[in-house]
């Protein structure tokens, strides 16, 4: 697999996702990063957690915790780095998508 058709994870990320995990107690649960047509910049991006892989998702294993993409995302966001910050702009995960053309203010919207 290239690196443009990867997702890296920085190590605050993969801390993150494995507390919100274990608040579940469920240890089965992934992070999932999903892309929806939308937001003011023409795409955005979005995460959940989730226990099922379908069968055209793709998995990133960092740390002992897993994220999970489907291929039409990856598509769009591969290469980019998921972060989780928690700044005076507030406590979230972030996308650095680097074949984004454009992006709005909210963070979360994207175009390519």
């Amino acid at each position: 697999m290239s690196t443009s058709q990867q997702i890296s994870i920085t190590k605050s990320a993969a801390k993150r996702v494995g507390e919100l995990v274990a608040s579940e107690g469920i240890e089965s649960l992934m992070l999932r990063v999903m892309v929806s047509a939308g937001g003011c910049s023409g795409f955005e991006y979005s995460f959940d957690l989730d226990k099922t892989q379908n069968s055209d998702d793709k998995i990133f294993e960092t740390g002992g915790i897993k994220v999970i993409i489907d291929e039409m995302s990856l598509e769009l966001l591969g290469g980019s780095e998921l972060d989780y910050a928690d700044d005076l702009a507030g406590a979230s995960f972030r996308l650095n998508i680097p074949n984004a053309t454009a992006s709005c203010g909210c963070g979360i919207s994207f175009s390519v």
